[in-house]
Protein backbone atom coordinates (compact mmCIF):
# COMPACT_ATOMS: atom_id res chain seq x y z
CA UNK A 1 0.00 0.00 0.00
CA UNK A 2 1.49 3.34 -1.15
CA UNK A 3 1.82 5.93 1.51
CA UNK A 4 -0.74 8.98 1.17
CA UNK A 5 1.99 11.44 1.15
CA UNK A 6 3.81 9.58 -2.02
CA UNK A 7 4.58 12.56 -4.34
CA UNK A 8 3.37 13.04 -7.95
CA UNK A 9 6.99 13.86 -9.39
CA UNK A 10 8.50 10.78 -10.53
CA UNK A 11 12.64 10.11 -9.10
CA UNK A 12 14.90 7.88 -10.41
CA UNK A 13 15.85 4.79 -8.43
CA UNK A 14 18.75 3.65 -9.42
CA UNK A 15 21.32 0.45 -8.06
CA UNK A 16 24.84 -0.08 -8.79
CA UNK A 17 24.92 -3.96 -9.83
CA UNK A 18 28.29 -4.86 -8.33
CA UNK A 19 29.28 -7.20 -5.17
CA UNK A 20 30.80 -6.48 -2.05
CA UNK A 21 34.18 -7.37 -2.82
CA UNK A 22 34.08 -5.10 -6.04
CA UNK A 23 33.98 -1.38 -4.04
CA UNK A 24 36.60 0.46 -4.72
CA UNK A 25 37.93 1.23 -1.70
CA UNK A 26 38.37 -2.69 -1.01
CA UNK A 27 40.55 -3.01 -4.24
CA UNK A 28 43.56 -2.77 -1.93
CA UNK A 29 42.19 -5.54 0.31
CA UNK A 30 40.95 -7.96 -2.78
CA UNK A 31 42.47 -7.12 -5.98
CA UNK A 32 40.14 -8.48 -9.31
CA UNK A 33 42.47 -11.71 -10.10
CA UNK A 34 40.63 -13.28 -6.54
CA UNK A 35 37.37 -12.12 -7.53
CA UNK A 36 36.45 -15.35 -9.33
CA UNK A 37 37.46 -16.91 -6.35
CA UNK A 38 35.22 -15.04 -3.65
CA UNK A 39 31.91 -16.07 -3.02
CA UNK A 40 29.63 -14.20 -4.70
CA UNK A 41 26.33 -12.70 -3.02
CA UNK A 42 24.78 -10.36 -5.57
CA UNK A 43 22.17 -12.49 -7.18
CA UNK A 44 20.67 -13.09 -3.86
CA UNK A 45 20.79 -9.19 -3.27
CA UNK A 46 19.22 -8.12 -6.99
CA UNK A 47 16.35 -10.60 -6.26
CA UNK A 48 15.66 -9.46 -3.16
CA UNK A 49 15.46 -5.63 -4.38
CA UNK A 50 13.05 -6.70 -7.52
CA UNK A 51 11.00 -8.16 -4.92
CA UNK A 52 11.24 -4.67 -2.72
CA UNK A 53 10.08 -3.35 -6.62
CA UNK A 54 7.84 -5.61 -7.14
CA UNK A 55 6.26 -5.04 -3.70
CA UNK A 56 6.02 -1.02 -4.05
CA UNK A 57 5.04 -0.89 -8.08
CA UNK A 58 8.27 0.69 -9.01
CA UNK A 59 10.32 0.97 -11.37
CA UNK A 60 14.26 1.36 -11.67
CA UNK A 61 17.39 1.56 -13.38
CA UNK A 62 20.01 -1.00 -12.80
CA UNK A 63 23.68 0.40 -13.61
CA UNK A 64 25.58 -3.62 -14.15
CA UNK A 65 28.88 -4.29 -14.56
CA UNK A 66 29.92 -6.60 -17.49
CA UNK A 67 31.55 -8.70 -15.53
CA UNK A 68 28.69 -9.46 -13.52
CA UNK A 69 26.12 -9.95 -16.80
CA UNK A 70 28.51 -12.57 -17.98
CA UNK A 71 28.46 -14.54 -14.87
CA UNK A 72 24.74 -14.23 -13.93
CA UNK A 73 23.32 -13.87 -17.62
CA UNK A 74 19.51 -14.89 -16.27
CA UNK A 75 19.77 -12.24 -12.95
CA UNK A 76 20.03 -9.20 -15.83
CA UNK A 77 17.09 -11.13 -17.33
CA UNK A 78 15.12 -10.93 -14.45
CA UNK A 79 15.87 -7.59 -14.13
CA UNK A 80 15.00 -6.77 -17.89
CA UNK A 81 11.98 -9.08 -17.89
CA UNK A 82 10.42 -7.65 -14.79
CA UNK A 83 10.46 -4.03 -17.03
CA UNK A 84 13.27 -2.23 -15.23
CA UNK A 85 15.90 -0.42 -17.45
CA UNK A 86 19.61 -2.44 -17.60
CA UNK A 87 22.42 0.36 -17.87
CA UNK A 88 26.21 -0.23 -17.95
CA UNK A 89 28.77 0.43 -14.87
CA UNK A 90 31.48 -0.49 -16.53
CA UNK A 91 33.06 -3.86 -17.56
CA UNK A 92 34.92 -4.59 -13.92
CA UNK A 93 34.63 -1.39 -12.07
CA UNK A 94 37.88 0.45 -13.06
CA UNK A 95 37.65 3.77 -12.14
CA UNK A 96 37.56 6.50 -15.47
CA UNK A 97 40.42 8.46 -13.67
CA UNK A 98 42.68 6.02 -14.06
CA UNK A 99 42.51 4.64 -17.54
CA UNK A 100 43.56 6.29 -20.62
CA UNK A 101 41.39 7.41 -23.22
CA UNK A 102 41.81 3.79 -25.08
CA UNK A 103 41.24 2.15 -22.05
CA UNK A 104 38.43 3.83 -21.16
CA UNK A 105 36.77 3.67 -24.64
CA UNK A 106 37.54 -0.21 -24.77
CA UNK A 107 35.71 -0.43 -21.59
CA UNK A 108 32.52 1.07 -22.02
CA UNK A 109 32.22 -0.57 -25.63
CA UNK A 110 32.49 -3.82 -24.14
CA UNK A 111 30.01 -3.73 -20.93
CA UNK A 112 27.74 -1.64 -23.37
CA UNK A 113 27.58 -5.03 -26.13
CA UNK A 114 28.05 -7.52 -23.31
CA UNK A 115 25.06 -6.10 -21.43
CA UNK A 116 22.95 -5.69 -24.60
CA UNK A 117 23.54 -9.62 -25.67
CA UNK A 118 22.32 -11.19 -21.85
CA UNK A 119 19.55 -8.68 -21.87
CA UNK A 120 18.50 -8.39 -24.97
CA UNK A 121 17.30 -4.61 -24.90
CA UNK A 122 19.44 -1.15 -25.67
CA UNK A 123 21.56 0.24 -22.96
CA UNK A 124 21.59 4.08 -22.90
CA UNK A 125 22.73 4.89 -19.64
CA UNK A 126 26.13 4.82 -17.86
CA UNK A 127 27.76 5.74 -14.47
CA UNK A 128 31.28 5.49 -13.88
CA UNK A 129 32.88 3.67 -10.70
CA UNK A 130 33.21 5.73 -7.77
CA UNK A 131 31.88 9.05 -10.03
CA UNK A 132 35.30 8.92 -11.18
CA UNK A 133 34.74 11.60 -14.31
CA UNK A 134 35.76 14.72 -13.36
CA UNK A 135 37.62 18.29 -14.74
CA UNK A 136 40.96 16.31 -15.54
CA UNK A 137 39.36 13.61 -17.69
CA UNK A 138 35.64 15.39 -19.30
CA UNK A 139 37.23 14.04 -22.71
CA UNK A 140 35.53 10.64 -21.25
CA UNK A 141 32.24 12.26 -22.49
CA UNK A 142 33.00 12.59 -25.71
CA UNK A 143 33.77 8.64 -25.71
CA UNK A 144 30.63 7.63 -23.81
CA UNK A 145 29.24 10.20 -27.22
CA UNK A 146 31.05 7.56 -29.17
CA UNK A 147 30.34 4.45 -28.14
CA UNK A 148 26.47 5.35 -28.60
CA UNK A 149 24.91 6.21 -24.74
CA UNK A 150 22.37 8.52 -24.55
CA UNK A 151 23.08 9.76 -20.71
CA UNK A 152 25.53 9.16 -18.16
CA UNK A 153 24.84 9.75 -14.40
CA UNK A 154 28.74 9.95 -13.27
CA UNK A 155 28.69 13.21 -11.91
CA UNK A 156 28.06 13.96 -7.97
CA UNK A 157 28.38 17.46 -6.81
CA UNK A 158 30.09 17.55 -3.66
CA UNK A 159 33.08 17.54 -1.94
CA UNK A 160 34.07 13.96 -0.90
CA UNK A 161 37.97 12.57 -0.07
CA UNK A 162 37.31 10.06 -3.04
CA UNK A 163 35.15 11.73 -5.63
CA UNK A 164 32.98 14.86 -6.76
CA UNK A 165 32.91 18.01 -8.62
CA UNK A 166 31.10 20.44 -6.47
CA UNK A 167 30.83 23.31 -9.29
CA UNK A 168 29.65 20.93 -11.48
CA UNK A 169 25.51 21.69 -12.10
CA UNK A 170 22.98 20.08 -9.50
CA UNK A 171 20.85 19.49 -12.61
CA UNK A 172 21.22 17.45 -15.56
CA UNK A 173 22.58 19.21 -18.34
CA UNK A 174 23.49 18.36 -22.04
CA UNK A 175 27.44 17.36 -21.43
CA UNK A 176 27.78 16.74 -25.52
CA UNK A 177 25.55 17.38 -28.04
CA UNK A 178 24.38 13.51 -27.55
CA UNK A 179 24.66 13.09 -24.23
CA UNK A 180 22.80 14.28 -21.52
CA UNK A 181 24.57 14.35 -18.15
CA UNK A 182 22.29 13.67 -14.77
CA UNK A 183 23.96 14.84 -11.77
CA UNK A 184 23.23 12.67 -8.22
CA UNK A 185 20.99 14.22 -6.30
CA UNK A 186 22.22 17.36 -3.98
CA UNK A 187 20.54 20.12 -2.07
CA UNK A 188 22.14 23.49 -1.97
CA UNK A 189 22.04 25.08 1.69
CA UNK A 190 24.87 27.84 3.18
CA UNK A 191 26.36 28.20 -0.06
CA UNK A 192 27.34 24.20 -0.27
CA UNK A 193 25.95 21.18 -2.15
CA UNK A 194 24.86 18.53 0.42
CA UNK A 195 24.49 15.05 -0.58
CA UNK A 196 20.63 13.84 -1.43
CA UNK A 197 20.84 10.86 -3.03
CA UNK A 198 21.85 8.25 -1.54
CA UNK A 199 24.94 5.82 -1.08
CA UNK A 200 26.86 5.51 2.18
CA UNK A 201 24.81 8.50 3.58
CA UNK A 202 21.85 6.73 3.19
CA UNK A 203 22.71 4.29 5.61
CA UNK A 204 24.91 7.18 7.98
CA UNK A 205 22.21 9.79 8.16
CA UNK A 206 18.77 8.91 9.96
CA UNK A 207 16.24 7.94 7.52
CA UNK A 208 13.67 11.45 8.40
CA UNK A 209 16.89 13.72 6.80
CA UNK A 210 17.09 11.33 3.45
CA UNK A 211 13.40 11.83 3.13
CA UNK A 212 13.29 15.77 3.99
CA UNK A 213 16.35 16.42 1.44
CA UNK A 214 14.45 14.92 -1.43
CA UNK A 215 11.21 16.25 -0.23
CA UNK A 216 12.80 19.44 -0.82
CA UNK A 217 14.12 18.55 -4.29
CA UNK A 218 10.99 18.10 -5.40
CA UNK A 219 9.15 20.86 -3.82
CA UNK A 220 11.54 23.76 -3.15
CA UNK A 221 13.60 23.12 -7.40
CA UNK A 222 10.88 21.30 -8.40
CA UNK A 223 13.38 18.70 -9.83
CA UNK A 224 13.06 14.66 -9.95
CA UNK A 225 16.23 13.43 -7.32
CA UNK A 226 17.95 10.50 -8.68
CA UNK A 227 18.64 7.89 -5.76
CA UNK A 228 21.14 5.55 -5.74
CA UNK A 229 22.64 2.24 -3.79
CA UNK A 230 24.28 -0.89 -3.96
CA UNK A 231 23.02 -4.50 -3.48
CA UNK A 232 25.58 -5.30 -0.96
CA UNK A 233 24.05 -2.66 1.45
CA UNK A 234 21.09 -4.53 2.28
CA UNK A 235 23.02 -7.69 3.25
CA UNK A 236 24.33 -7.31 7.05
CA UNK A 237 25.67 -10.92 6.60
CA UNK A 238 28.20 -10.50 3.88
CA UNK A 239 31.59 -11.79 4.64
CA UNK A 240 33.77 -9.61 6.35
CA UNK A 241 36.54 -8.54 4.85
CA UNK A 242 40.13 -8.65 7.48
CA UNK A 243 42.54 -6.01 7.39
CA UNK A 244 40.76 -3.18 5.91
CA UNK A 245 41.81 0.19 7.78
CA UNK A 246 38.99 1.80 10.46
CA UNK A 247 37.99 4.50 7.74
CA UNK A 248 36.88 1.89 5.28
CA UNK A 249 35.58 -0.38 7.30
CA UNK A 250 33.03 1.97 8.80
CA UNK A 251 31.71 3.60 5.81
CA UNK A 252 31.30 -0.43 4.28
CA UNK A 253 29.49 -1.53 6.98
CA UNK A 254 27.59 0.84 9.10
CA UNK A 255 23.62 0.60 9.17
CA UNK A 256 23.50 -2.44 6.81
CA UNK A 257 21.43 -3.94 9.06
CA UNK A 258 18.48 -0.65 8.81
CA UNK A 259 19.04 -0.80 4.56
CA UNK A 260 16.34 -2.89 3.87
CA UNK A 261 13.61 -1.05 6.16
CA UNK A 262 14.53 2.09 5.07
CA UNK A 263 14.76 1.59 1.40
CA UNK A 264 11.04 -0.48 1.50
CA UNK A 265 9.90 3.27 3.65
CA UNK A 266 11.37 5.22 0.76
CA UNK A 267 9.60 3.28 -2.23
CA UNK A 268 6.75 3.74 0.13
CA UNK A 269 7.27 7.77 0.89
CA UNK A 270 7.92 8.85 -3.24
CA UNK A 271 7.33 7.80 -6.58
CA UNK A 272 10.09 5.99 -8.14
CA UNK A 273 11.04 5.38 -12.06
CA UNK A 274 13.64 4.52 -14.25
CA UNK A 275 16.22 7.12 -15.04
CA UNK A 276 15.54 6.75 -18.99
CA UNK A 277 11.57 7.44 -18.40
CA UNK A 278 12.61 10.44 -16.17
CA UNK A 279 15.29 12.15 -17.74
CA UNK A 280 14.98 11.57 -21.53
CA UNK A 281 11.24 12.67 -21.63
CA UNK A 282 9.52 9.08 -22.41
CA UNK A 283 6.27 8.52 -20.76
CA UNK A 284 6.30 7.47 -17.02
CA UNK A 285 3.90 4.59 -16.33
CA UNK A 286 2.18 4.38 -13.20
Amino acid sequence: MLSPSRHVIANAFTIDVEDYFQVSALAPYIPRDQWDETPCRVERNVDRILQLLDEAGAKATFFTLGWIAERYPQLVRRVADHGHEVASHGYQHERASELDRGAFLADIQLAKAVLEDVAGTAVNGYRAPSFSINGANDWAFDCLAEAGYRYSSSIYPIRHDHYGMPDAPRFPYQSRERLLEVPITTMRLLNRNWPAGGGGYFRLMPYAMSKWLIRRVNETDGQPAIFYFHPWELDPEQPRVPGIDAKTRFRHYVNLHRTEDRLRQLLRDFRWDRVDRVFLGETVTA
